[in-house]
């Protein structure tokens, strides 16, 4: 038998991770077991820490050991963040509940049903078993009823019919306080940001700026164009027929295409070449 019963590590921020990646259970067979007496002392050995963090994956196990994990966390004078990394089932969902933030990822699920057991007996034995199950299901009720937004009888309800709780249903109900999402579609939008970036900074020189360059007055030593003949000198023109000259100019002059226009149109044939490339 191993003393591993879970993970708990305390980091340079002050700050403690502690995963729960097991059986809630008295009997720690399996080093992913978790026991109540394992975790009160880890926890104490942790010393003075600011926050906690509890990952959860577990089918549940045993409802005395769950509740007194329960208190322990929500005695304790850290900040306490419960996150739900799979499934938190039965009385691994109470022990979710002790977070002051409950953070359901978006592929996780929650699981909450009445206490079971198994009874032996006369008639008398059962219907005592069956009343004592009501008293330590209420237990959990009280736990529920906490932290979430319903009323007992709607929890209930939810607990006769062994409900599963996705994080949008935990999120409505009050169970969780916010659901973890993957960024996928924006690190998408990052790459095509980047691809923009990268195709502007290869762009040539704009045509306006390639007309200012011809417009720049010719240097010592350039020999200046004389006018030929039936042309105009323009330092000696008294400015007849300039509207005509340059209305020809400006009707013969193409408007140099937008940036965004040349950008956009050049990131779509990019990716229009990555959806047809064949092997």
């Amino acid at each position: 038998m191993t003393n591993k019963y879970f993970s708990m590590v305390k980091n340079s921020n002050n700050e403690a991770h502690i995963n729960i990646y097991g059986v809630i259970t008295s009997m720690c067979w399996f080093e992913n077991d978790v026991s109540a007496d394992g975790f009160v002392k880890a926890l104490e050995a942790l010393g003075d820490v600011s926050k906690i963090k509890v990952y959860i994956n577990s089918y549940g196990g045993e409802v005395a050991e769950g509740l007194a994990i329960y208190n322990a966390l929500k005695r304790h004078k850290a900040h306490v963040v419960t996150y739900c990394d799979g499934m938190a089932c039965s009385i691994a969902s109470v022990i979710f509940m002790a977070g002051d933030e409950r953070i359901m990822n978006e592929s996780s699920l929650l699981m909450i049903h009445n206490a079971w057991s198994y009874a032996q007996g006369n008639a008398d034995e059962l219907r005592k078993q069956a009343d004592d199950l009501e008293k330590i299901t209420q237990a959990s009720i009280t736990a529920y009823k906490a932290h979430s937004n319903l009323s007992e009888e709607k929890i209930k309800a939810l607990l006769d019919a062994e409900t599963w709780l996705s994080p949008d249903e935990a999120l409505e109900y009050g169970f969780a306080t916010a659901i973890e999402k993957t960024e996928k579609e924006k690190a998408s939008q990052n790459a095509r940001a980047r691809l923009f970036e990268i195709i502007m900074k290869s762009q040539p020189k704009s045509t306006e700026a390639e007309d200012e360059e011809d417009e720049k007055e010719p240097e010592d030593g350039e020999e200046e164009k004389e006018p030929e003949a039936g042309e105009k000198d323009p330092e000696t023109d008294d400015g007849e027929g300039e509207d005509t000259e340059d209305t020809e100019d400006e009707e013969g002059k193409e408007e140099p295409e937008d940036d965004s226009e040349k950008t956009n149109e050049m990131v779509n044939k990019f990716f229009n070449a990555i959806l047809n490339y064949k092997n």
